[in-house]
């Protein structure tokens, strides 16, 4: 898929997104973003697909600050996508740690 369509499609999944909760706004539409787009590569289980096994056991060789990185600049060569159009550094930040932390459970 070419990357300028991914984008869109990406685009149009976050804008038609419900509003998070404004206890915590940013956490339910990133948790959403990682279980359906980064799930999308990734498996929707996060075990793997087309991308590799993102869940906390597989990141091992991953602080926050280098998965962060690795999120917002993706992977030159690879079907990883740069995600630094569409997230902040705080966002990314935060699906770092959320996949660290254990998100597949």
């Amino acid at each position: 898929m070419p990357a300028n369509k991914l984008v869109l499609m990406v685009l149009a999944v976050l804008v038609a997104a419900p509003a998070p909760a404004p206890a915590d706004p940013d956490a339910p539409a990133l948790e959403r973003l990682v279980r359906q787009d980064c799930g999308s590569c990734h498996g929707l289980s996060l075990k793997g697909g087309l991308g590799p096994d993102i869940r906390s056991g597989a990141l091992g060789h991953h602080d926050r600050a280098s998965l962060t990185s690795l999120i917002l600049d993706g992977i030159p060569g690879t079907a990883m996508p740069p995600w630094r159009p569409l997230l902040s550094e705080a966002d990314a930040t935060w699906i770092a740690g959320y996949l660290l932390n254990g998100a597949e459970e």
